[in-house]
């Protein structure tokens, strides 16, 4: 294999690791200390729901979580933002680690220390009450029911994404696990429901179940003798590898008959609300706890199995040296070498007694220092419907979507946008009857541009860039949900409107109008003709090679967009929009003095970013070749010889034969103000001169013809 095959061979497989999914499946254990500073052991992900249990010796300290594997919200990049999430058994967050992200605001604006300044606020907050990104006032009247974090000005988007997948997470997460936050059981026990039943009939109507392993069962699961576990004593043989009794308590019918009117009503005293107890008896070769098990603690050994759920048994600690002595066992029967426990199963778990369930043996056994075997032996079970009352599951009302809250906050903004929209809707259709007064067409245009760079731009946010088509053309081709571009009402709308104008006008509604930083650059102009800065001439033939260039560009930016979207946002700073409109100049200094060079250049050349590098206008420039009309309307004289308007277009985007070229023209309408003002229009003047020069002619004429004519006597 040749040095050149071999390198390509490595850059393959490396590009192979990073598409591959199984890069970011497992989280670090580091990353998970972090977030629980005092853990001695990380349990692996378990299947459902998943999470990691994080214990300091066997104390459980909470859980360990992703969020995309319970939220698949995207961020403003249109991909989902990925978090590693702590949280402790009282439902507080430990922490909030950002594993992964592509919000442009953060990787090529504000900074990524900012969002981790952001996420470092999650530490010790609850919740068990709401989370709410901003100031006091967008908390409403909740006052100190809910919790406030400060957002980050400029990323208002990113951040409430963030929290709402912090959110959805954490709750996830709680209501499966976490006492308080789950529903009590779908099914509760009838407390009026019982009658006297001795030992065997109860085992006889399956409320007691009897479960017993023998050597040879346990040795198929094994795959091979048990002569190979030192720990089996031989002379053990002729007894079962374990024997259980075990049943559910809370029922009357079973925890009566088992404990007696006191035990029963002492057991009841020490269960939570909504809590559940489990009776387990074995005796054996290997019993459901071993010698050594510490009382008030999770048995390694004894699993709870529902729905394909594990559910932890947690030792009550319940007089379980008496609990053999309590039990109403037969006449003759013995439980001499049976341990007994009675195990809660907490609230969290929601373990429906009326739907099938298991008991699962959790086998290990040591077949030298360093070999051993396991394996897993489950008992199913069910009790009868017709011992409890079944209701409804508790319907959890989720919140108004995040992106309904967004247009509810900034209802005023989409207000006053919507109404310089519907304004500048009705100028581009009474275009003659308003350009005909040119100097207030002028101060309207000139105060429009105001607030399209104050409001829209620096206030709004409101720029449009390339990197929002990269998010459309992504989510075409994935799974596409408007949600996503839902999230800014700003942007929305703007993009909504900047599409329809491009089917009936074409691209210069927004690139003349809407673009804040267009907005900047033609004010730039202005202080240029006042400063009476030369302008630099280009030729008709440079000028129309450098358009190209912003095609170029954008042919580059979109494919590497599939390829690599951190990638092309990081292309995509040839947009000087970030740098001057979302951070407002307040930036690493080689960002600043890019998008100072080209607003520099603006001075000489008109709108030099607009003409020569803007992607956004070229690929606006595209789709507006499916425009319906051809508008700006052109007369006989418009070119030849007339060469006025091609002369006053500072863009450049008049021919010399006087037709428009809509790929280029940012749709000013200057040349519809010439064309209305008799003052301006060479056709207009020209027509107006021939009429005066035909006037005095005949006029002349006219004094002629008197002077010619003979005098009457009447005259004389």
């Amino acid at each position: 294999m040749t040095r050149c095959a071999r390198f390509l061979l490595r850059v393959l497989v490396l590009l192979s690791a990073l598409a591959s999914p199984t890069l970011f499946a497992q989280v670090p254990e580091a990353q998970i200390q972090q977030l629980f500073p005092k853990a001695t052991r990380i349990e692996p992900k378990q299947a459902d729901p998943p999470v990691q249990s994080v214990y300091q010796l066997d104390e459980l300290l909470g859980y360990a979580f992703e969020s995309t594997d319970y939220s698949n919200l995207q961020g403003f990049s249109g991909k989902p933002i990925r978090l590693l999430i702590g949280l402790d058994t009282r439902g507080v967050l430990t922490g909030v680690t950002v594993l992964e992200h592509h919000e442009p605001v953060f990787l090529h604006g504000l900074g990524e220390q900012t969002l981790y300044d952001f996420v470092d606020q999650y530490r010790q907050v609850s919740v068990g009450k709401p989370i709410v990104v901003g100031s006091r006032t967008a908390a409403g009247s909740a006052g100190d029911s809910v919790t406030l974090l400060d957002g980050v000005s400029k990323a208002t988007v990113s951040v409430v994404i963030l929290n709402e997948t912090v959110l959805l997470s954490a709750l996830s997460v709680a209501r499966k696990l976490l006492e308080g936050f789950a529903s009590g059981p779908l099914a509760t026990p009838r407390a009026d429901l019982h009658e006297s039943l001795d030992w065997a009939q109860l085992l006889a109507r399956g409320l007691l179940q009897h479960w017993t392993i023998t050597r040879s069962e346990l040795e198929s699961a094994l795959g091979g003798t048990l002569d190979d576990y030192p720990e089996i004593d031989p002379e053990y043989d002729s007894q079962p590898f374990s024997e259980l009794y075990f049943a559910y308590l809370n029922a009357p019918m079973i925890g009566r008959n088992l404990l007696g009117d006191e035990g029963f009503a002492r057991l009841n005293e020490e269960l939570k609300a909504n809590e559940q107890a489990l009776l387990v008896l074995s005796s054996g070769m290997y019993r459901h706890v071993p010698d050594d098990f510490v009382p008030a603690t999770v048995p390694a050994r004894l699993v709870l199995m529902q729905n394909d759920h594990a559910i932890e048994l947690h030792d009550m600690n319940f007089n379980n040296g008496a609990v053999k002595d309590q039990l109403n066992i037969p006449v003759g029967m013995s439980m001499e070498g049976f341990e007994a426990n009675i195990f809660r199963i907490k609230t969290h778990n929601a373990f429906n007694p009326a739907e099938p369930a298991g008991l699962r043996l959790n086998v290990r056994l040591q077949r030298n220092h360093l070999v051993e075997s396991s394996t897993q032996l489950t008992r199913g079970f069910q009790l009868d419907p017709y011992l409890f009352e079944t209701a409804d599951p508790l319907v959890v009302v989720d919140p108004a979507p995040i992106w309904l809250r967004m247009w509810h906050e900034r209802w005023w903004q989409i207000s006053l946008l919507g109404a310089s929209l519907i304004l500048l809707t009705g100028v581009f259709i009474w275009q003659h009857r308003i350009s005909r007064n040119s100097r207030g067409f002028h101060l309207f245009r000139a105060g429009f541009l105001m607030f399209t760079l104050v409001f829209i731009g620096l206030y709004a946010q409101g720029q449009l860039s390339v990197v929002n088509i990269f998010t459309l053309l992504l989510a075409l081709w994935n799974d596409f949900d408007i949600r996503v571009f839902l999230m800014d009402p700003v942007i929305f709308i703007l993009w909504s409107f900047t599409f329809i104008s491009l089917l009936i006008w074409g691209r210069g509604v927004f690139c003349g109008w809407l673009c804040p930083f267009g907005a900047l650059q033609e004010m730039l102009g202005w202080a240029a003709k006042g400063l009476r800065i030369p302008q630099w001439k280009i030729s008709d033939r440079s000028h129309h090679r450098l358009q190209w260039v912003k095609y170029l560009i954008l042919i580059g930016l979109v494919p590497t967009a599939f390829f690599s979207l951190t990638l092309a946002e990081r292309l995509a700073e040839v947009e000087p929009f970030k740098t001057s409109m979302t951070l407002f100049f307040l930036r690493s200094w080689p960002f600043v003095l890019y998008a100072l060079i080209l607003l520099g250049l603006g001075l000489f050349v008109h709108k030099f970013y607009c003409r020569y590098v803007c992607p956004l206008g070229a690929g606006l420039a595209i789709l507006g070749k499916f425009r319906l009309f051809s508008w700006l309307e052109r007369i006989d004289a418009c070119g030849q010889p007339c060469q006025h308007c091609k002369h006053q277009c500072e863009i450049g985007a008049i021919k010399r034969d006087g037709r428009i070229d809509y790929d280029e023209c940012i749709q000013c309408l200057e040349c519809i103000v010439i064309l209305n003002n008799e003052g301006q229009c060479v056709a207009s003047i020209s027509a107006r001169k021939k009429a005066a020069r035909a006037a005095r002619s005949a006029e002349g004429e006219l004094i002629v013809t008197d002077a010619t004519q003979p005098r009457t006597s009447e005259a004389l």
